[in-house]
């Protein structure tokens, strides 16, 4: 599973044309789901995030939680993380999840990061999206739970 995180001000989503969701400061995360991936890479994705000190202290160190700051999360669901580039143009998509299984592990992620964050929002699977956001230093650090299981280095 593979998260890119972005500390934000506010961010906001349209789904298929119509307002669907909105959060003020915190993280955007993007969310690409791999085939290989189950629950465990969920949960130790929405672990390291809900506790990753990127807020900035009364002394302006970046020391500070989410949580800390009473923030938001929105997830925003995107295979197109998990794009394979070697060959070619044309980006291939083979590493990830099938539609039913990577909305299935998405939900799950949603569920389980709303039980460790403040507040949470989340984009639309499967659908035409306008992510809207205010970058908040800007901060942007990309995720891969095979890393936080050890069995991929960074």
């Amino acid at each position: 599973m593979i998260a890119v995180l972005q500390r934000i001000k506010s961010a906001s989503v349209i789904a298929d044309g119509e307002p669907f969701s909105s959060c003020e400061r915190g993280f955007l995360v993007l969310l690409g789901v791999s085939f290989e991936d189950d629950e465990q890479d969920a949960r130790l994705l929405a672990d390291k995030i809900s506790k990753l000190r990127v807020f900035t202290d009364s002394e302006d160190k970046m020391n500070l939680s989410v949580n800390d700051i009473g923030g938001s999360v929105m997830v925003v669901p995107n295979f197109t993380l998990l794009a394979g580039y070697k060959k070619g143009n044309r980006p291939d998509f083979i590493r990830s999840a099938k539609p039913d299984r990577a909305n299935e592990l998405f939900e799950y992620f949603c569920n389980y990061i709303e039980g460790l964050v403040p507040n949470l929002a989340k984009g639309k699977f499967q659908s035409d999206m306008e992510v809207s956001l205010i970058n908040d230093g800007p901060v942007t650090i990309s995720m891969d739970s095979r890393v936080l299981r050890g069995t991929r280095e960074l």
